[in-house]
């Protein structure tokens, strides 16, 4: 017998806000099946406000609102059974973020949970990551957002360490990562991958995943070190203009792509990692994990 249900899960970044709705298929006497069935993506850069001005400006809080009622209405035609929003580093760092989060329960219903690093580590270890770790290897797990970097070290496929950076896309456009937290994000992935040998990169976002598209690579094959490399001298060869009109990239994207792939060049060389494994998921993903799980506990 195959049972059907679907979730959604929307991920309110500093660079984009997302809606995925993904299918749960049920089969019995088997693990069930989580597919993709859509993804919406708004590029509200809550970040640019946050992180300058400390809060989120009235113009992005009527987007919010508008993108939270237009996501509404799309899991009501999906019908979707039970959804969760989680927010990222610029909601909590916002001065007004616990009141925007009021404002779009009053206005939309939506609940937002404003969630720290940690607990985005966590969330995104719901996903279906323990299942490309292998057990001989080392992995430094590395999701890059607008406003943070999440850091999650996994050795003999289990979770080693894991540590959240305010080093992210749109912060470093905007000229707001000084030398120290450079400085501390190599101490912190040099002293925790010391003695690991075999260490390989895990990628997750939508920098790196737009990376491992203009590739060309098969799914399931990883990046080399020489390909990120040489990929971000070919990117930095190009002006802004450039990149959206000749390589396709989206306006919200050819900026902060520059940005993510040194983040990840800089992680795989500090760890001495040859190889980036880019298998597609992220915190939405794990969001539909965790209300899934949590639906099937017993009361």
């Amino acid at each position: 017998m195959i049972e059907l249900k679907k979730y959604g899960a929307i991920d309110i970044g500093s660079n984009a806000i997302r809606l995925l709705v993904a299918n749960v298929i049920e089969v019995e006497g088997r693990d069930s099946i989580f597919r993709k069935s859509s993804l919406v993506r708004v590029p509200i850069r809550l970040g640019a406000d946050v992180f300058k001005a400390k809060r989120i400006s009235e113009e992005n809080i009527e987007r919010m609102i508008d993108t939270m009622e237009a996501f509404k209405l799309l899991m009501r035609a999906h019908k979707v059974v039970d959804h969760k929003a989680c927010a990222t580093s610029a909601m909590r760092e916002a001065e007004n973020g616990e009141e925007v989060v009021k404002i779009i329960k009053k206005r939309t219903g939506v609940q937002i949970n404003i969630i720290d690093g940690k607990d985005e580590a966590a969330i995104i270890a719901n996903t279906d990551l323990k299942s490309l770790i292998a057990t001989d290897r080392s992995y430094l797990y590395v999701d890059v957002g607008g406003g943070s970097t999440e850091f999650t070290l996994y050795s003999g496929g289990e979770v080693v360490n894991s540590r959240s950076f305010k080093l992210g896309t749109v912060r470093l456009l905007e000229g707001l990562v000084g030398h120290s937290t450079w400085d501390e994000v190599e101490s912190w992935i040099k002293e925790v991958t010391k003695g690991h040998t075999k260490i390989d990169l895990i990628g997750s976002g939508g920098n790196i995943n737009k990376i491992f598209k203009l590739s060309g690579k098969k799914d399931g094959k990883p990046l080399t070190y020489f390909y990120m490399v040489s990929f971000y001298e070919f990117l930095q060869s190009y002006t802004y203009e450039e990149r959206v009109t000749e390589l396709g990239l989206n306006l919200d994207r050819a900026d902060v792509i520059i940005p993510a792939t040194r983040i990840y060049l800089s992680a795989m060389k500090w760890s001495r990692s040859k190889n980036i494994h880019v298998p597609k998921i992220g915190l939405s993903d794990g969001i539909v994990k965790s209300l899934y799980n949590d639906k099937k506990q017993p009361v």
